[in-house]
């Protein structure tokens, strides 16, 4: 028995290995599915004769079902594991890519979509959730690694968007075929994923502690900064293509190039954003952050021609890259005794920042100009700035009195 014992604590790091490596796999599957269906957009809205007007409704019930799948699907985590539910649900977000491209009409466009959103809220779900359990059992932080892993599945959707639009292939063929190829890959990552005999208690500890009651005052700041870089993202991934198509009267071929330019350069600044943070601190590292994402917008609103456009969002990229893992980790820091109540919260946000952002510039945008509409997540980032002090603010000790459940 004792030697049993032995031998399973020694295989321990190789297995936890096995699974961080598993779920990183997970995240670009996640990241090329995501780029692949926003970057097809203007292709999307022309197959299924979506109007302008009735687009900005498409993209904002995608994060609201999205906020909906991931707080079911908790509550469904919470009943069997995050392992069991990251392994069905992943393929079927697939499926839902395949039929996007598998319609022609406006109802199937609906439904596709729909299901997409509720899908991608539980997948957002399980694999938070197992990347904080991992954190937990490594006992140091490799969340940003799950980040800089989605941002490679964008370049890689980005990059086959180009493809489709270069050699002409058609949406059917290209997002299921994508669709195909993918299931296998998640489904073999599945199954390392990690579970009870890797994480131990870790899932059940990360589980208690969201449930935890913790004041929502100190919250604040970070939540608006939350919401803030997700507007800022939300009109990149859901815009940018068509900001190219309407505004610039770009080829088919270049409508993914800002969303794939936006991902490269935020992959590096999630890379190497450790050493800055190090250097720097939070509160000036995210300061920086916040002017160079608005310089970034400034840039696309002014932007004469293709690449200069291209280059413009690949500013916003460097600028926003920081932002959003130093909202996670500030919120650890004020509540470092229930850090995952803090994140669950501070994610909810995430959501909100899609919801208010992709209509809002998608109105202004119609009414207006691309132009005006991209001075708006411009403007509103650099309230960041009015914030970010709360990105270096020690931590809370919750008063009984003020705390309210999550």
């Amino acid at each position: 028995m004792s030697a049993g014992i032995a031998h399973t604590s020694a295989q321990m790091p190789s297995r936890l290995r096995q699974a961080r490596l598993a779920l990183l796999v997970s995240y670009v599957a996640q990241g090329t599915v995501f780029a692949l269906l926003v970057t097809r957009i203007p292709d999307i809205q022309t197959q299924y004769g979506i109007s302008d007007g009735t687009l900005p409704i498409f993209l904002a019930a995608v994060p609201v079902l999205a906020g909906v799948g991931s707080i079911s699907m908790e509550w469904v985590v919470k009943r069997t594991s995050p392992r069991a539910v990251l392994r069905i649900v992943q393929p079927v977000v697939c499926l839902t890519l395949a039929g996007v491209g598998a319609g022609d009409r406006m109802w199937e466009a609906a439904v596709a979509l729909a299901a997409f959103g509720l899908m991608v809220g539980g997948l957002d779900a399980s694999q938070a959730m197992s990347a904080v359990a991992l954190q937990h059992r490594f006992g140091r932080s490799i969340m940003q690694g799950f980040y800089a892993a989605f941002s490679l599945g964008g370049i890689l959707g980005a990059l086959l968007a180009w493809a489709g639009a270069n050699w002409h292939i058609s949406q059917l063929a290209l997002l299921g075929t994508t669709a195909l190829v993918t299931i296998p890959i998640v489904a073999a990552a599945g199954l390392r994923y990690a579970g009870p005999a890797e994480l131990g208690d870790a899932v059940e500890e990360a589980v208690a502690a969201a449930a935890r009651s913790i004041p929502w005052k100190p919250l604040l700041p970070l939540c608006l900064a939350m919401c803030v870089a997700y507007i800022a993202d939300a009109t990149v991934s859901n815009w940018s293509a068509k900001y190219m198509q309407d505004l610039l009267h770009s080829s088919a071929r270049m409508h993914s190039m800002p969303y794939a330019a936006y991902m490269v350069v935020m992959l590096l600044g999630r890379l190497f954003g450790d050493g800055r943070v190090q250097r720097w601190g939070s509160v000036r590292t995210v300061q920086l952050g916040a002017v160079v994402c608005a310089v970034g917008f400034l840039l696309v609103a002014l932007a004469p021609g293709d690449w200069t456009a291209v280059v413009a969002f690949a500013v916003v990229g460097l600028g926003i890259s920081v932002v959003v893992p130093q909202v996670f980790a500030a919120g650890g820091r004020l509540f470092p005794g229930a850090s995952d109540a803090a994140v669950a919260r501070l994610n909810i946000f995430n959501y909100v920042g899609f919801l208010v952002g992709s209509p809002l510039v998608g109105a202004l945008a119609g009414g207006l100009s691309y132009r005006i509409a991209m001075l708006v997540p411009m403007v509103l980032v650099l309230a960041i700035l009015a914030v970010s002090k709360a990105f270096g603010a020690p931590a809370v000790v919750p008063a009984e009195a003020d705390t309210v459940a999550v």
